[in-house]
């Protein structure tokens, strides 16, 4: 399946060009009360709601794609976690360039003596709602990433088990803004993880270890790779990840960008595009 949320938060199925209005299916979702639990109350039920959406989805009204604004796949994680410096090539850049690394040696390492970090949820955009910037004065570069939705609890999960823990994939632009501060600061700017153009779920996409990737800014290519390339593929990083976290249903693995990197401005557009998951255009713009 190919789930997506849009226009005034409505979930919807994607099939080919063409969105189905499931949002029905959310009314069987749990009522809660304050204090509410953590994690994704969708994402957690997707199994037991995939025959409701096929239904909803013969019954429902549709829109093309390209009349619907699309929203971030997952609505409530409890945490977003970026793998730095996944890629070897990348990792090589870093280190030559002292714009990407500030003399952090910590930017300098690779992904298993930097270890992970956390970006703030309230950083998440859909592909519609696009990139802000908020420091004019300084450089800000984009990322692409393969972003893992996990849909299960996991805890010290072996690379081995990993997989069936995902709920499944979608694209992620992790915007950062370059200078000496801790990564989580530099990342957690508003709207500087956007998600999209839909979640794919696990199903459709067996195996993450052998993708193409790419973005464009203004029609220019500036990344490409596969994830064939990650120095931790997916199921390392889950098993890295959930040695120090428990991984809640919608928490959300960005598992690090390639070479390629660099700066965006307002006016800009980037087009992201991941083998198997899908593509989505997203513009830049100033406060």
């Amino acid at each position: 399946m190919r789930l997506c949320q849009f226009d005034d938060n409505r979930l919807g199925l994607v099939e080919g060009e063409m969105v189905r209005d499931v949002t029905s299916v959310l009314d069987r979702l749990p009522s809660r009360r304050y204090p509410f639990p953590q994690g994704d109350d969708f994402i957690a039920a997707l199994p037991s709601l995939r025959d409701a959406i096929t239904a909803a989805a013969r019954g429902g009204s549709s829109k093309r794609l390209s009349e619907v604004r699309l929203l971030s796949p997952v609505g409530n994680p409890s945490k977003v976690m970026g793998a730095p410096v996944n890629y070897q090539k990348h990792l090589n850049e870093v280190i030559a360039d002292p714009n990407l690394h500030h003399q952090n040696q910590a930017h300098m390492q690779a992904i298993r003596q930097s270890g992970l970090f956390l970006k703030a949820t309230s950083s998440i955009a859909g592909p519609s709602q696009g990139v802000v910037i908020r420091h004019a004065d300084r450089r800000t570069d984009e990322e692409v990433e393969l972003a893992v939705v996990m849909g299960r609890h996991a805890q010290a999960v072996p690379a081995a088990d990993a997989l069936g823990y995902v709920a499944g994939y979608c694209i992620g632009l992790d915007i950062t803004v370059r200078g000496p501060e801790e990564r989580s600061l530099r990342k957690s700017v508003d709207s500087y993880t956007v998600l999209g153009p839909y979640l794919v779920t696990a199903d459709e996409l067996p195996d993450p270890s052998k993708l193409d990737l790419q973005i464009t800014v203004n029609g220019e290519l500036r990344q490409k790779a596969n994830t064939r390339d990650l120095i931790l593929g997916v199921p390392e990083l889950i098993e890295f990840a959930s040695s120090f976290y428990t991984l809640l249903p919608g928490d959300v693995l960005l598992s690090g960008t390639p070479e390629g990197v660099g700066p965006i401005y307002p006016g800009d557009v980037m087009h992201a595009t991941i083998e198997g998951v899908g593509e989505m255009t997203v513009n830049v713009r100033g406060t």
